[in-house]
């Protein structure tokens, strides 16, 4: 190994600031769809760091990793690998320090599959189990930069997801031979106002209502989200009609999961807002 080879090295602040840069503008490419070559830009970051190609590659799955804990989309071929080390952890946050708009959800117009009339496929939703205690540095990124709460206050997000299921839970209705059903599903938010407990009112096949409160997200399938305290109360008043219906990855092909009632059955319910009033 040369005098100059960084082969076995931890990775310098200005190394980490170039490849974070490199990685995030080719995300910026994928999500309005412009033509990138991987490779290409792997040699000019072998140029600028004389970090092997291997090596380099590994450092954007370490960033896909952190980006999949932040709730945000991360490049297609590049699969998260969580062994990272805390410097490229606050790397990352720089870098949302300066550019926090790339933490928003792109333009949602040119979606795959967002305002599609095809039915959803819904999978199995995932079971929660024990993970191992994460970083302290990540802990303090994610709660810097909340997912959940990016999500919530993300209108356009919100709407065409609920705009997905609509048009899916018709669409299913029309091919169980129910097209009467199919007319008088309701996007009950979008006619009604906010407020309900519940976004969309559907139907099963023999015309029992179903009540779909819909979460969205451009992070993958355990990214957290915000639950109100009317939608809760609802899941608990009828929790035969009541299903929770999340989409995520919404901004390459959407997948979805149900939950049904109790929630707490499939995910950690905790308290983050108190509602203060004045006694009388």
């Amino acid at each position: 190994m040369g005098i100059n080879d960084p082969t076995g090295t931890d990775w310098s602040d200005g190394e980490i600031d170039l490849i974070v840069a490199d990685y995030f503008e080719m995300l910026r490419m994928e999500r309005m769809g412009e033509p990138y070559v991987k490779a290409e830009r792997n040699r000019a970051l072998q140029e600028l760091t004389r970090r092997s190609r291997g090596s380099i590659e590994f450092k954007h799955q370490n960033i896909s990793a952190v980006l999949r804990e932040l709730g945000m989309d991360w490049i297609f071929g590049y699969k998260p690998a969580a062994n990272y080390q805390n410097a490229l952890i606050v790397g990352i946050e720089r870098y949302l320090d300066y550019r926090y708009d790339v933490l928003v959800a792109p333009a949602l117009t040119t979606i795959q599959g967002a305002a599609e009339s095809s039915p959803l496929f819904f999978e199995s939703a995932p079971i929660v189990e024990a993970t191992p205690k994460a970083p302290a540095a990540l802990v303090r990124l994610v709660r810097k930069f909340d997912p959940a709460a990016r999500d919530a206050k993300n209108r356009v997000l919100g709407k065409r997801g609920e705009e997905r299921v609509f048009l899916s839970e018709q669409a299913r209705l029309k091919t169980e031979a129910r097209a009467d059903l199919a007319k008088r599903v309701r996007w009950v938010s979008e006619e009604d106002g906010d407020g309900a407990g519940y976004d969309i009112l559907s139907f099963d096949a023999v015309g029992k209502e179903r009540l779909l409160e819909v979460k969205t997200t451009v992070g993958s399938q355990t990214t957290p989200f915000f639950l109100t305290e009317n939608e809760r109360l609802l899941s608990t008043e009828r929790p035969k009609e009541f299903r929770l219906v999340r989409l995520y990855e919404f901004n390459r092909t959407p997948k979805a999961f149900e939950l049904e009632p109790p929630l707490d059955h499939a995910v950690i319910l905790q308290p983050s807002i108190y509602r203060a009033s004045f006694k009388q």
